[in-house]
């Protein structure tokens, strides 16, 4: 990205190896050790420098300063700092000698390493091992993995991709001819055209080749492998590509699931900051800052503590939160992304199909017979109504009416409880009955569900915003415009009720007038806070997604920043929300849609009816693409985490056992 240094971590001036090692040895000496004195000695120091002071440490006291260090300190502050006093190339080869020789295989570990590291950085890696370990980094990969996954880490570690700078003009629209070939025809026999052209041709030149694929395909490359590969060979080839398109993001990526995922992952935490504070920690700050809600600064001060916490700030440097525009690289980048997102085509994909086979009459029978009668066999139940389309279920229903003479809901209602009940009966109403209870439930009793009003507005086609407004009327006998405006008040009523009317334009961007619309919202950010609402809100509850997503790419040129950042920064509250939702729904909803979910599972205690909310109302519709997204941003699939995060309060297992069928595979 940058030009010119973009570490943190410098050659300190008037470095003298010896009073180093000394200044070290006496915080060492005695009881306790001055672990403020080594934390700000060594992350002083660059890595080149704290080699001689190891050198000068021997020479002066004939001991060991890393057995010293790891006799002193404990935790993750003594692995930080015994890291740090590691050549790269060493810590490298202790990190995938661990993940490999450890119980089970750290394949996140093996990806993250070799997805990013140069030519250079992989020979040396490779003789480090050697010489650390005795034994060959290959033969030990190849004896922990195998097949596609094993074949392209074998590729990364010859260390023989073309350098930057390389590209083959005459073979850009070839190369990408044949990806979509091998990606669209059938996948099996062609993996090792993506592992040979990933492998081996340079970043800049891949950098065209995806532009020219998404030209063709109007996806992203990243879609391709996400629906079209799984496991760890989709991770491996996704971590290469995100490298191919910006190292710097990459790192900003997996430094935030580092913290975000289930835990803290303390050892990617320390390898990354370690590994980039003497090459691109600026570039990854940057990133960050443009991917997430707060800065890396903040976030590390928020998920971590005591020394071991001032060590990583001192690594990270600045706190972004105080900065302004963006450097132009990463204006460019933010451009890029919301061009990439305009470009992209995406196949939605749900996870509930119509059933094969399908008998109303016996269905209904069956239900009737596991509510019938003493106890109720919620596995039939369960298994009949996650198994079947919401149109099929609308069928049951009125066959359990024409048959029996009951009321399937009333039946359902008095057999089940609580989160179960909830879920069933979510899946039992139409999707325009669901939703219409849903802002119901997000309006009634104290507090509003202000995140849930958002959440299903931003969401939901014109169409579904109108079936819903006439299952609520038709519900609860009054309009849901009424409901929003005597329950919310102010700008975010005006949102609610913009939103509500579902007459948001359709079609493709306008490019003339979404210049005009982006320098509309530039020159809008520096009205008084009242205007600047005003205008965003005329152009971003109106205005179709497509041509929003060429509003937003625009107004990265005209304002040099991203309108995420904009309104992070200048809007509070639930006006801030609702625009947040608004413009994340509109780079990319499936994405929106697991972030929702994340927070839902989250929060101490379980959002249940987020949760049941957006599995019943997303299942036949984008499901699938929101398990992809989930498991891209937080390293754990969907299923993992519904799994881990139910445990607490669902005695049974059936409300769980549910969720995990309307989530489908395990990613």
């Amino acid at each position: 990205m940058g030009m010119g240094f973009r570490g943190t971590v410098t050659d300190a001036p008037d470095f003298d190896a010896s009073a180093d090692a000394e200044t070290l040895y006496n915080a060492m000496k005695g009881i306790g050790s001055d672990k403020e004195a080594i934390l700000d000695l060594v992350t002083g120091r660059s890595s080149a420098q704290r080699q001689e002071i190891v050198q000068a440490y021997k020479s002066s006291y004939g001991k060991d300063l890393i057995d010293d260090l790891k006799y002193e300190l404990t935790g993750n502050f003594e692995r930080l700092i015994v890291s740090l006093m590691r050549p790269q190339a060493y810590h490298d080869a202790k990190e995938i000698h661990d993940a490999i020789k450890g119980a089970g295989t750290d394949e996140k570990c093996l990806i993250e390493v070799l997805a990013s590291r140069n030519n250079q950085q992989i020979h040396d890696l490779v003789e480090a091992y050697k010489d650390a370990y005795g034994s060959d980094i290959e033969e030990d990969v190849t004896g922990e993995t195998s097949g596609h996954f094993n074949k392209m880490l074998v590729v990364l570690l010859q260390g023989t991709r073309d350098e930057p700078g390389i590209v083959h003009a005459d073979l850009i629209e070839e190369d990408a001819q044949v990806l979509f070939a091998a990606g669209e025809e059938q996948w099996g026999t062609e993996e090792s055209i993506f592992i040979m052209l990933l492998g081996n041709r340079s970043f800049n030149h891949l950098q065209m080749v995806f532009d020219k694929y998404q030209e063709i395909a109007e996806k992203s490359v990243e879609d391709s492998i996400k629906s079209e590969l799984s496991g760890d060979f989709e991770r491996l080839m996704l971590a290469v590509v995100q490298c191919i398109r910006s190292v710097p993001m990459y790192f900003a990526k997996r430094l935030y699931k580092s913290m975000k995922g289930l835990g803290t992952q303390d050892n990617t935490l320390i390898r990354i900051m370690i590994c980039r504070s003497e090459i691109d920690m600026l570039d990854i700050r940057e990133c960050f800052r443009m991917c997430y809600e707060k800065s890396l600064y903040n976030m590390i001060k928020e998920d971590t503590s005591g020394d071991y916490k001032r060590t990583l700030l001192a690594l990270c440097g600045g706190d972004d939160d105080l900065a302004g525009e963006f450097f132009p690289e990463a204006a460019q980048l933010a451009y890029k992304m919301w061009e990439t997102s305009a470009m992209t085509k995406v196949q939605l994909r749900p996870t509930i199909r119509p059933a094969s086979d399908f008998d109303p009459a016996d269905d209904a029978q069956n239900l009737r017979k596991a509510m019938k009668g003493f106890g109720t066999d919620e596995d039939v139940i369960i298994d009949i109504v996650a198994n079947r389309s919401n149109e099929q279920r609308q069928e049951i229903r009125q066959a359990f009416k024409s048959i029996l003479g009951r009321d399937l809901m009333k039946d359902l209602k008095s057999e089940l409880s609580k989160n179960l009940e909830r879920l069933i009966i979510g899946l039992m109403l139409t999707p325009a009955e669901f939703d219409a209870k849903m802002m119901r439930k997000a309006m009634e009793g104290a507090g509003t569900d202000e995140h849930a009003l958002i959440e299903i507005l931003v969401t939901r086609s014109n169409e579904e915003i109108h079936a819903m407004n006439a299952a609520y009327q038709d519900g609860y006998k009054k309009s849901m415009e009424e409901a929003i405006q005597s329950d919310t008040s102010g700008r975010f009523s005006q949102i609610l009720t913009s939103l509500v009317q579902g007459a948001r334009e359709q079609g493709p961007a306008d490019w003339d007038r979404a210049l005009v619309d982006a320098q509309e919202l530039a020159d809008a950010c520096n009205e008084d806070s009242d205007d600047m609402e005003i205008k965003f809100m005329s152009i971003l509850c109106t205005r179709s997604f497509p041509h929003l997503r060429r509003v937003f790419q625009e107004f990265v040129r005209c304002s040099n920043k991203d309108i995420e950042q904009i309104i992070k920064q200048e809007m509070s509250g639930d006006v801030k929300q609702a625009m947040y939702g608004i413009v994340r729904s509109v780079k990319n909803q499936p994405n929106y849609i697991a972030e929702r979910l994340y927070k839902a599972m989250k929060c101490i205690g379980t959002d249940d009816r987020a949760l049941i909310r957006i599995m019943v109302s997303r299942s036949e519709v984008d499901l699938f693409n929101i398990r992809k997204e989930f498991k891209e941003t937080h390293d754990c699939s969907l299923h993992e985490f519904i799994q881990v995060e139910t445990m607490v309060g669902d005695t049974s297992g059936d409300y769980r056992k549910t969720l995990l069928m309307l989530c489908g595979g395990q990613d």
